[in-house]
């Protein structure tokens, strides 16, 4: 696939940043494809910087798992095998888990009300079919709780194993793959066992939310690839 020419750039990064989070965004929504070779002179000259911040931004993807780098022969955006799904969900479940048993003491009843809208909300993006809508909801409902474990640890390692499997979904999965209401009862059986400060249910059902649908994504990922 061509690299773009024409996006949004983001303001008051530095040339490494912008290259970084430009480059990140595109190897995760598929524009830049699975096993496509690239080079720091083209997407230098896309990102409009030097080719020094692209090298430099390409290291940290490739430290990501998003890039393989072969210095002197060729740089290409890592493939996506199916069985990837088995390696990246069991991680993130864990940690996720660790963040939701940390968060428990810690959320304000602010914080709470902002759990419970989110979940309302992903409730209807997935009864009308708002696919992408849902995701995001989803997301914000995660990411809301592993602030508030405040451990930059498990966000950072939590962001980009959240990365890598909504690469997957991009790349491999339509539609008819949609989120699942089991998602948000699970959500809601969480922010009970969260408002009642009870770390052990609230980790036990973070961690089934994850795992839970790793099968069914794992079978349709290797499904899109016959």
């Amino acid at each position: 696939m061509p690299i773009p020419k024409n996006f949004t750039p983001q303001i008051r990064l530095s040339a490494k940043e912008k290259a970084f989070n430009q480059l990140q965004r595109w190897i995760v929504d598929g524009t830049l494809e699975p096993g496509e070779k690239v080079t720091d002179i083209d997407l230098a000259e896309a990102l409009g910087v030097s080719r020094t911040p692209v090298r430099e931004a390409l290291q940290l993807l490739e430290s990501q798992g998003f890039v393989e780098m072969r210095p002197g022969k060729e740089t290409k955006i890592t493939s996506i095998h199916p069985d990837d799904v088995l390696t990246v969900y069991p991680p993130l479940a864990q940690l996720q888990a660790l963040a939701a048993e940390m968060a428990a003491p810690l959320l304000t009843s602010e914080e709470i009300a902002e759990l419970k809208a989110l979940t309302a909300d992903y409730e209807l993006a997935v009864k009308h079919e708002n696919i992408h809508e849902a995701a995001e909801l989803d997301e914000h409902f995660h990411n809301l709780i592993t602030d508030v474990a405040n451990n930059p640890y498990v966000r950072q390692f939590s962001d980009v194993l959240q990365l890598h499997i909504r690469r997957m979904k991009y790349v491999f999965l339509n539609q008819s793959a949609s989120p699942k209401l089991q998602s948000a009862r699970e959500h809601w059986q969480m922010i009970d066992a969260l408002e009642k400060n009870n770390p052990e249910k609230a980790a036990e059902m973070m961690k089934q939310n994850w795992l839970r649908p790793m099968k069914d994504i794992h079978q349709l990922l290797k499904e899109g690839k016959k």
